[in-house]
């Protein structure tokens, strides 16, 4: 049972350590191509969000150089203070999908939260489905790579909850019992 465990945790996590790999070969001094493609989709976010919530999103500047090795704290207060690029956002994801995926396959549940964290801020900036007309076939590609990742959401999800059931219920098995007489 254990072996398939790992199996399940290697062939799950591959899907973010391998897009983290591309991304990561593909990453070059303003951030690739993926950078490229997520800075609109971006805007469309930020545009999308503040006219219906009246929330403003922070906006990223290209001015300001940060290196590479910014923790995710300090990322997240960056993107509060809108002073990051959208180059450190790619990074921040390459990093949350390969050091989240590593410790998933070791059955961590940092791993779990970081992959939960890449997931629940990548997925609606990303996929943008609401911004197509349902008639298009833009709307169903992005609507199904959507949905695809709200189940790799709840899969981490159960992943969390069943390690936490595991961990109760050895712990009340561990417990040392009292005789009474």
């Amino acid at each position: 049972m254990s072996f398939m465990s790992f199996a399940g945790r290697v062939l799950f996590s591959a899907v973010f350590l391998l897009s983290a790999y591309l991304e990561f070969s593909e990453f070059g001094a303003d951030g690739g191509p993926a950078a490229k493609a997520l800075r609109p989709k971006y805007n469309r976010f930020v545009k999308h969000v503040s006219s219906h919530l009246g929330i403003v999103v922070p906006h990223i500047e290209v001015t300001l150089s940060l290196s590479l090795s910014l923790s995710l704290l300090l990322l997240l207060l960056l993107i509060f203070y809108n002073i990051v690029q959208m180059k450190h956002i790619l990074a921040s994801t390459i990093f949350l999908k390969g050091f989240g995926g590593i410790l998933f396959v070791l059955s961590s549940s940092l791993g779990a939260y970081l992959l939960l964290l890449y997931l629940a801020f990548i997925t609606p900036v990303v996929y943008d489905f609401y911004n197509y007309d349902i008639e298009k076939p833009e709307f169903v590609q992005l609507f199904n790579r959507f949905a695809q990742n709200v189940a790799l959401f709840g899969a981490l999800l159960f992943f969390l909850s069943m390690k936490n059931t595991i961990a109760r219920r050895q712990s009340k098995r561990l417990a040392p019992k009292s005789k009474t007489n």
